[in-house]
């Protein structure tokens, strides 16, 4: 008969019936164990989530590239061509021919494409249309710009994000370590194969249901052979399942029966936390700990194996690895920004998402074929069918999710003024930044898409910066001004500043070419401001028409020479590892709502500013200073 435990021992009487949401708290405020890294080889990174921001090394492209076939050519020799008055140049002194992709260098600074070009027999071409400078050339820097943050920390590395990474110069990445997760299956009725099979036996396959879906949600299955149902036995199996692994699974004996040894042993070994909760199939589950690790009793028919092991071993694996469980779906968004797509194909758009309000937000992201960087920020993909000329801003559309609705519902919108320490931000809280300028992030801030709006604007009446847009913009409205930082701007310069560049009046000069910032924004308002102070006309000023929408953007065009000098901020220039010429300290704001002032979300935000840690990290970058950071100013 064999031996026999007292009845005491033996069987299991009391099972409790705990709500599943409350025993997977419980539980999991239990498991305290700390997360870990690993460097692997970026090829090896699919799948995995960061451990830390990963910051490019190297720009995309690296050099400026033809963004067209055609010809390559000096911009000015082609002024004035026109149907009446073609430009006739000449192959090898005037123009050559280039493909997509390759090297543009001097004395060349435009392209003009193939289909422009009238070819007319040696060596010769006619233009029948001016071309400009930098036309249909990709600077250096224009997808990817070395130092800027490629991913932030916690994010899971897709196809896409591959892509940027190795183009961003990166050869190994930190990631969360799998987990090791051990399957014990129990009983002396399994048998493994089926030329075993009997009267009696069964065949053993909820352990490998358990491999499988390990291995998709990102852990190492180790399983072990069967366990009959022997005491002992099957304490030294726990005991060495415990050794070899960070989570262990014993499949079934989590029940009342008498040889339903699984939470006797757990109570001997370590601490049974939970014994039976609200599911139905899978109420005898057994939720443990021994040496701190989760030992988790699952119930042996197969669909209540598969539901508990969903229910609490799934979002298990992914605690272990910082990963959300929620699933991507389609969902219904707002479009924020009118999109004009051709009759000849079907479109599929990268958009941002934000949750303002009770409803999806969808910003549309850069469509260039060229911009990787537009994969790995968006949130999700709005098709757009063939023979329809687009959408209106305003129309609600659908919007396939490529990240989880829960990630997108949880963090910030924010729309405005660039800065670097807005990658800071979130890389330590769940934000989408939109770089549109501060007034962009006004009018986005009217029209509700967005929580917050970064600004710095200054007022040439009265020398102060922020509240009296604020004031104008929203009479009657109650809003708020969260006080972020000071911040240097300045001219950004080549090292060693070899054009003497130190004051505004210097941009007139025939020798210096300039780059600006977009309309509206807080630096193109600063530039303006001090031009009218001191007499200067823009048109006097070569380049002033060209904009870029970053300060990283300027910084790069000034680094590759496409510029000799811009405006923007110290941290930029550092960045690139150029000279910087001080202009003077800024405001660089946020801008929410009053009603806004106590979501949970806007509280974090003003932590964060306040925290050490961040003013640590930023004072790293240079050029800012932190007073009255994180002050909260009501504006009505």
């Amino acid at each position: 008969m064999g031996r026999r435990f007292p009845l005491s021992i033996d069987r299991n009487i009391y099972i409790g019936n705990l709500d599943v949401d409350e025993a997977k708290r419980i539980y999991f405020k239990k498991i305290t164990k700390k997360l870990d890294y690993e460097e692997v080889d970026v090829l090896d990174s699919l799948g995995r989530l960061t451990f830390e921001a990963i910051y490019a090394k190297t720009s995309v492209p690296h050099y400026n590239a033809a963004a067209m076939d055609g010809i390559v050519v000096k911009a000015e020799k082609t002024y004035g061509a026109s149907e009446v008055n073609p430009v006739i140049l000449v192959e090898g002194k005037d123009f050559e021919y280039i493909n997509t992709g390759n090297l543009v260098t001097e004395p060349y600074d435009s392209v003009i494409m193939i289909e422009d070009v009238i070819e007319i027999g040696e060596g010769k071409v006619k233009i029948i249309k001016p071309a400009y400078p930098w036309q249909h050339i990709r600077p250096i820097g224009e997808d990817i710009i070395a130092t800027e943050m490629i991913i932030s920390s916690k994010h899971k590395i897709r196809p896409v994000d591959l892509g940027a990474l190795i183009s961003g110069g990166i050869k190994t990445v930190k990631v969360y370590k799998k987990p090791k997760i051990g399957i014990i299956p129990t009983g002396s009725e399994l048998v493994e194969r089926v030329d075993e099979l009997k009267e009696g036996k069964i065949l053993e396959s909820n352990s490998r249901v358990f491999e499988g879906l390990i291995l998709e949600y990102g852990g190492i299955p180790k399983r072990y052979k069967p366990v009959e149902d022997d005491y002992n036995l099957l304490k030294e199996a726990i005991i060495k399942g415990i050794e070899d692994n960070d989570i262990l699974l014993v499949n079934a004996g989590s029940s009342a029966g008498s040889k339903d040894y699984t939470v006797k042993i757990i109570k001997e070994l370590g601490e049974v936390v939970v014994h039976g909760v609200a599911l139905k199939p899978g109420k005898p589950t057994i939720l443990g700990l021994i040496n701190n690790k989760p030992v988790i009793g699952i119930p042996g028919y197969p669909v209540s194996a598969y539901l508990v092991f969903e229910t609490f071993v799934k979002p298990l694996i992914f605690k272990f690895q910082g990963i959300d469980t929620d699933e991507c779906n389609i969902i219904k968004a707002i479009l924020s920004k009118r999109i004009v797509s051709s009759l000849k194909h079907k479109e599929l758009v990268r958009v941002t998402l934000g949750h303002i309000n009770g409803k999806y937000i969808a910003t549309p992201l850069v469509r260039g074929a060229g911009v990787t960087m537009s994969l790995v920020r968006a949130d999700g993909i709005l098709e757009i069918p063939k023979n329809i000329e687009g959408i209106e801003s305003g129309k609600e559309v659908q919007i396939k999710l490529l990240k989880a609705e829960k990630e997108i519902k949880n963090r910030l919108v924010s729309i405005g003024s660039h800065d670097l320490i807005m990658d800071v931000i979130s890389d330590m809280m769940k934000i989408s930044s939109g770089h549109v300028g501060s007034m962009g992030g006004i009018m986005a801030m009217r029209r509700r898409e967005c929580h917050i709006s970064p600004i710095h604007l200054l007022d040439p009446n009265t020398g102060q910066y922020n509240i009296p847009y604020v004031k104008k913009y929203f009479r009657g409205n109650k809003m708020v001004v969260i006080k972020g930082v000071k911040r240097l701007q300045g001219f950004i310069v080549a090292k060693g500043n070899p054009y003497n560049i130190k004051s505004f009046s210097d941009l007139t000069r025939d020798d210096i070419t300039f780059i600006n910032r977009q309309k509206g924004s807080g630096t193109r308002v600063l530039l303006d401001y001090n031009l009218k102070k001191i007499g200067i006309d823009a048109n006097d000023i070569k380049g002033y028409q060209r904009e870029m929408n970053t300060h990283m953007s300027v910084a790069m065009a000034v680094k590759t020479g496409i510029a000799t000098t811009g405006v923007g901020i110290l941290s930029a220039a550092r960045a690139v590892g150029l000279d910087f010429i001080p202009v003077g300290y800024e405001d660089y704001d946020f801008l929410i709502p009053f009603e806004y002032l106590e979501k949970i979300e806007i509280q974090r935000f003003i932590s964060i500013l306040k925290s050490h840690e961040f003013q640590k990290r930023v004072e790293k970058l240079g050029g800012y200073k932190f007073k009255d950071t994180g002050e909260i100013i009501i504006v009505n």
